[in-house]
């Protein structure tokens, strides 16, 4: 069994649902200061329970040089129903060359071997240059309030620069290596009251069903082109996800209509942009309406440059594969270091199973995956 999946199988046994980090982050703290890592915990949010985060810097021979970090989260999901796993969830298991487990994919493996690929680096590379760094979080998978964004913020005010920054979300599709993630689609999210008035179901002259009067102005925001993306950049989307109205009974008009919606947008339009084209429609419409707006992150973007070569030059040289650039996908954690961070990119194992029942990586991958981050450091800081 290699160091990889020794340590693999140690942080997926800890039962870290968000936004329980329960010990996780310690056992990298060992393996880190044991690599003369200076290591911080930082804790944010509430007295009574806290968020854990973990800071860790090495620094090299040449301060001048790059400080490339290492992040990622400790929590996961939850597991769902423990009577459709086909082995306990937080008990590591292999069947059939796979290794089954709760964050197996997401994203206890990238953590191993984030871990590992450091302590080899170092070991060939005692005297490299720059600083090998990691933010690591256990709130990525619940609010995000007090976990990674809350870090960068603190990393600001003590005056910590980031020159490049690998996020460790699965973004393999068919094999380890065919995708690197260099961007995030923007999220924009918002809850929409169209006020009507009341009444009996019979009487419909007498009340002004909410209902009815939005539903010309969904349609046309349905139809909407909001932007053309661009080379980085799918088309910006407007998606509903729940609309709610009615008081239970059949017989009574309601007095109002929620409609939540999200955008994913591309660099092509702003959040400004986005809210005044939607309140121009309904405007239009002659609604009475209010919404509640939120946004999850902006677009970010991670041209090709130092960490990027590097990275798919690992993937070529380890895998063989030519892997591709993407920004699909959801929001990450990315978006809050890609604001004190220039370059910023994810890369980690196949996502095909995240979040779902029976979890797990392929066993083959695990070595692959840190030696790809292994050459990415040795391509930036030896």
């Amino acid at each position: 069994m290699t160091a990889t999946l020794r340590l693999t199988e140690a942080l997926i046994a800890r039962p870290s649902v968000t936004p329980e980090d329960q010990g996780c982050q310690a056992l990298m703290t060992e393996r880190l200061k044991a690599l003369g890592f200076e290591c911080r915990a930082l804790s944010f949010g509430p007295a009574d329970a806290p968020v854990t985060n973990l800071w860790a810097i090495k620094r090299g021979s040449d301060e001048s040089a790059p400080v490339l970090a290492f992040a990622g989260h400790t929590d996961v999901v939850p597991t769902g129903p423990l009577d459709q796993w086909g082995s306990p969830p937080f008990v590591p298991s292999h069947r059939d060359g796979l290794l089954y487990g709760r964050g197996a994919a997401d994203m206890k493996t990238s953590l191993a071997a984030m871990v590992v690929a450091s302590e080899e680096f170092i070991a060939a590379h005692p005297q490299h240059k720059g600083s090998i760094a990691f933010l690591i979080t256990s709130d990525e998978e619940g609010p995000s309030v007090d976990g990674t964004v809350k870090v960068c913020e603190w990393l600001q005010q003590q005056g910590q620069r980031l020159d490049a920054c690998i996020v460790g979300e699965p973004t393999s599709v068919q094999q380890v290596g065919d995708m690197i993630k260099n961007g995030r689609r923007g999220s924009l999210s918002g809850k929409l009251r169209v006020q009507g008035v009341q009444g009996h179901i019979a009487y419909p002259h007498l009340a002004r069903n909410p209902i009815h009067v939005v539903a010309p102005a969904l349609a046309e925001l349905v139809g909407i082109v909001w932007d053309q993306g661009n080379e980085h950049f799918p088309p910006t989307s407007w998606q509903m996800s729940n609309v709610h109205a009615g008081t239970g009974a059949n017989n009574v008009i309601p007095g109002e209509v929620v409609i939540d919606f999200n955008f994913r947008f591309s660099t092509e339009s702003t959040p400004e942009s986005l809210q005044q084209r939607l309140k121009d429609v309904l405007r239009q419409h002659g609604l009475d309406f209010h919404i509640d707006w939120t946004l999850g992150g902006r677009p970010f973007l991670t041209r090709k440059g130092p960490l990027v070569e590097a990275m798919a030059a690992a993937i070529a040289q380890v895998t063989g594969v030519t892997t591709e650039l993407s920004t699909t996908g959801g929001t990450s954690d990315g978006r809050f270091i890609a604001q004190i961070c220039p370059q910023v990119v994810e890369f980690g194992p196949v996502n095909a199973s995240i979040h779902k029942i029976d979890e797990h990586v392929r066993v083959a991958d695990i070595e692959p995956l840190k030696d790809i981050y292994r050459g990415t450091l040795e391509r930036l800081l030896a």
